[in-house]
């Protein structure tokens, strides 16, 4: 048979009266320790035992002592209620200063040029633990259990309030010295057809097509080829072993392309991503979550300068600059 394990709406009333005048043999001396009236007391035990349908205390002019029921009561709910004040107690800790796990979530390809901040602010905030879960998936940050994550920016729900981690930059393609002296080196997108291009499945299962501007107007171009994966490291790895060319966001492929290994095609028709940005949900920030927020915000620079993304503090409102 199903049992219902719901805990009726104010089961918990009394019992802390209960076990006050339980330790103090008193309901004078309970009344003390709480701060209110014995009639108060004596109401909310009376209260308590209707709902139990059991009497917990015998009562004389002269003395308060346990019935059998009231015993047993005890035995276990002294032991449950110092749980639940120790869980209060840790949760309000919590509440009020830097502490705890922070769990975020983030591109593998990003991970690297967050190194130094992640470093850093774990130095300042000793008492908070750094969890990060790299992946190309765009997770629901809240079902999964995430304090915040970092994305690019076209990647993130309107209803997330976003901070800039990274300035707008081009989504470059590249290819190797090797591929690019056995291919007729592109000038035109159209020209794309005949190259093995390297493509990126996304989250949802689809290929992503290639993104480009041309003069005014957005293209997206249909590539094909011989590799395909889920991330762009393994992408940028495949086009530095002369696989072929791959489109990835141009800071990731920096070092790559001054190390002589990538080389940039179609650089006139490459359009700008708005950056990578630290995203979380509305909600009462916990003072861990706060602590990194101010962190990226200070190693960043003034907003002004660099144009980050504030979280203006108000519920609703998200601002790019």
């Amino acid at each position: 048979m199903k049992q219902n394990f719901t805990v009726r709406h104010g089961a918990l009333d009394g019992v802390e009266a209960f076990l006050s005048v339980a330790q103090h043999r008193s309901f004078r001396r309970a009344a003390a320790e709480l701060g209110v009236t014995p009639s108060a007391i004596s109401q909310a035990v009376r209260a308590l035992e209707a709902r139990i349908g059991a009497a917990l205390f015998i009562r004389t002019t002269r003395s308060v002592g346990l019935t059998e029921a009231g015993q047993r009561f005890l035995s276990r709910a002294k032991p449950a209620f110092e749980e639940l004040v120790t869980a209060s107690e840790v949760a309000r800790d919590l509440g009020q200063r830097p502490a705890g796990l922070l769990r975020l979530t983030a591109p593998r390809a990003v991970l690297t040029h967050l190194n130094q901040l992640i470093a850093s602010f774990c130095q300042t905030y000793p008492e908070v633990e750094v969890e990060i879960a790299a992946s190309a998936d765009l997770v629901d940050i809240a079902a999964e259990g995430f304090d915040a994550g970092i994305r690019l920016g076209q990647f993130i729900e309107a209803d997330m309030i976003a901070v800039r981690l990274t300035p707008s930059f081009p989504l470059a393609v590249v290819g190797s010295p090797d591929y690019l002296r056995r291919r007729q080196r592109p000038e035109l997108i159209d020209d794309l057809r005949r190259h093995a291009c390297l493509r990126m499945r996304r989250s949802d299962g689809s290929i992503a097509p290639w993104s480009f501007v041309n003069g005014n107007e957005a293209v997206e171009a249909v590539v094909s080829g011989p590799f395909i994966a889920n991330d762009v490291p393994t992408l940028l790895g495949a086009a530095v072993a002369g696989l072929g060319l791959a489109q990835v966001p141009g800071p990731i492929a920096a070092d790559a392309v001054k190390a002589g290994k990538l080389v940039g095609v179609l650089e006139r028709f490459a359009p700008m991503a708005p950056g990578v940005f630290l995203y979380y949900p509305r909600y009462r920030m916990m003072p861990k979550l706060r602590a990194f927020v101010d962190h990226v915000k200070g190693r960043s620079g003034s907003a002004n300068k660099i144009g980050i993304g504030i979280d203006d503090g108000r519920a609703g409102r998200r601002r790019r600059a």
